[in-house]
């Protein structure tokens, strides 16, 4: 495949790229609807986010076109894991500290949360929300205070809602103003991503 290289998208794909957030992960476990998955991988890619981990336990992997995701799937990597336990697993060994997204009594508040440090976010199923196993194996749970009738938001609003808020503590800590891979790293993925 031929690289694209025009001045304007060789600043675009560096500026892009020495802006990823490589302390902040997002896990979306079962999530059902492709349509709710494409939004979350745009805000993923928004906030910096360059991997995406997915488990599926009990739904199928979901099929995203590149329509629906507005190519973020490009840009945003995918793992893919078919229990908590690995997934969650591979996270620790990597030292990332785990929230569950989750409406439970010892749910903290995201605007009680730091999420400057290694973190990892995991979303659950529209329906049923995490699993009991992803819920209790986390580090914290957290949640978005909510002050009407309605006790639930749409799982991509959450995500996007959640990730801002780390984008916002991030902003303040000045972690967009500083690549967090070295030099021959950001290199090598600049010469990747010239040839998408």
């Amino acid at each position: 495949m031929k690289e694209f290289k025009s001045e304007k998208r060789l600043v675009k794909i560096t500026n892009t790229i020495k802006r990823r957030q490589y302390d902040l992960m997002v896990v979306l476990e079962n999530i059902h609807d492709p349509h709710n998955v494409s939004a979350i991988f745009r805000t993923c890619d928004a906030v910096g986010i360059p991997k995406v981990s997915l488990v599926y336990t009990i739904e199928k992997f979901p099929k995203i076109g590149k329509k629906s995701s507005a190519s973020a799937f490009k840009w945003v990597e995918r793992q893919k894991f078919t229990s908590i336990d690995s997934c969650y697993s591979e996270l620790r060994k990597n030292r990332f500290k785990i929230y569950a997204s989750s409406i439970s009594n010892d749910s903290k508040s995201i605007y009680d949360i730091d999420f400057t440090g290694k973190v990892a976010i995991v979303l659950g199923n529209e329906h049923r929300g995490v699993s009991e196993q992803a819920e209790k194996s986390a580090d914290e749970r957290i949640m978005i205070p909510m002050f009407g009738m309605v006790q639930s938001l749409n799982v991509s609003v959450a995500a996007a809602i959640i990730l801002y808020e780390a984008a916002r503590q991030r902003i303040g800590k000045g972690k967009y103003d500083k690549p967090q891979l070295n030099h021959s790293e950001l290199e090598e993925l600049v010469e990747l991503w010239c040839s998408k």
